[in-house]
């Protein structure tokens, strides 16, 4: 059996990806750096794109994940799409991954936004895929790590609208409701729930393909309105906002708490998100079925076994596993969140 640390071998073989950290308006990244046992100064890197074939929203190539010989991976899958995809995978989303997965650490608290639904992206922006996340908590600090997720009481689309006009930031935060996180910790947040990550608040997000931001809250983030609508006019992009309020028994089904869980596959997402994405805390050893994945280690040494190859991991290493790759197995005494695509048959 082959060892291969970081060499691309084709798409039967995992492949180590380095961070990938497009710029960004607001700041963090030192999580990042840290989780990857690297230094790294930047002060605007707070977003890590893993085994992306997104670009950010208006860009020809920023966002994109380059392998190891070059390519892009989204050129490598779309070269040989069932090797790294799957054939049932490609039979419903073609040459998509269907996932985009982050490391993002908020250095600032972000502002307040919410994301299109698939139905919102197909009807004005031209796209299959809206932009459904969940974040998985991986680290906190400050003395109050919390994050924002759907309004608390119903708003009126009026309301909403005159917030946005007149930039109430104070109003828009003050009308969500305020969770405060720990590791372990994961939350759904389903497309049009407008939210906010709060400083000091370092997640796993998976979401889907897109780089699609309805900016409630611009000022102070953006440098005009006219960047926070995706080329929308205003009153059209705020159709994409879920006006209703979240009850507590709503947000119940959308936050988990899994800290004390340490099983070898520990699910981490709400029911809600099947459709979408899953994803599972690792706990080696622990065998895999076939799948297109991403690992992201979080703690440990060991290694990812494949039927040909073998590939050491250590804490703060990123992974793109391909379909092709067929069954694996993760050794040693590693810790990982697992991101995978939605099972084909549940995509709705």
């Amino acid at each position: 059996m082959s060892t291969t640390p970081d060499v691309y071998a084709g798409p039967t073989a995992p492949v180590k990806l380095p961070a990938n950290q497009p710029p960004q308006f607001y700041r963090g990244g030192a999580s990042i750096a840290a989780l990857r046992g690297v230094q790294d100064d930047r002060e605007y890197g707070p977003e890590d794109w893993v085994a992306s074939i997104t670009t950010q929203f208006g860009q020809a190539e920023s966002g994109l994940t380059r392998l190891p010989d070059g390519r892009w991976l989204r050129d490598a899958i779309t070269a040989e799409p069932a090797q790294w995809l799957g054939p049932q995978h490609v039979s419903v989303f073609g040459d998509s991954t269907a996932l985009l997965v982050k490391l993002l650490d908020a250095g600032q608290r972000l502002p307040v936004h919410c994301h299109p639904s698939d139905r919102f992206a197909q009807q004005h922006l031209g796209s299959r895929f809206g932009k459904t996340e969940a974040w998985i908590v991986i680290g906190t600090s400050g003395p109050k790590p919390v994050v924002y997720a759907g309004f608390r009481n119903d708003v009126d689309p009026e309301t909403v609208a005159t917030w946005v006009a007149t930039q109430d930031a104070t109003a828009m935060l003050g009308s969500l409701n305020e969770i405060p996180v720990k590791p372990g910790d994961t939350v759904h947040i389903p497309a049009g729930t407008p939210h906010a990550i709060g400083e000091g608040v370092f997640i796993v997000e998976l979401q889907q393909p897109t780089d699609f931001s309805i900016t409630l809250e611009w000022e102070g983030f953006l440098t005009s309105a006219e960047k926070a609508f995706l080329g929308l006019d205003e009153k059209t992009a705020l159709q994409s906002v879920n006006h209703r309020g979240f009850p507590d028994e709503l947000l119940s089904d959308l936050v988990k708490h899994t800290a004390d869980q340490v099983a070898p596959r520990v699910p981490l997402l709400s029911t809600e998100a099947d459709p979408f994405f899953r994803a599972e805390r690792l706990h080696a050893p622990v065998e895999l079925d076939p799948s297109f994945g991403v690992l992201v280690v979080l703690d440990g040494t060991g290694s990812l076994v494949t039927e040909h190859t073998t590939l050491p991991l250590k804490r703060g290493e990123t992974v793109v596993v391909p379909h092709a790759a067929g069954s694996t197995r993760l050794d040693g005494d590693l810790v990982a969140v697992y991101c995978r695509p939605p099972e084909p048959l549940t995509h709705r």
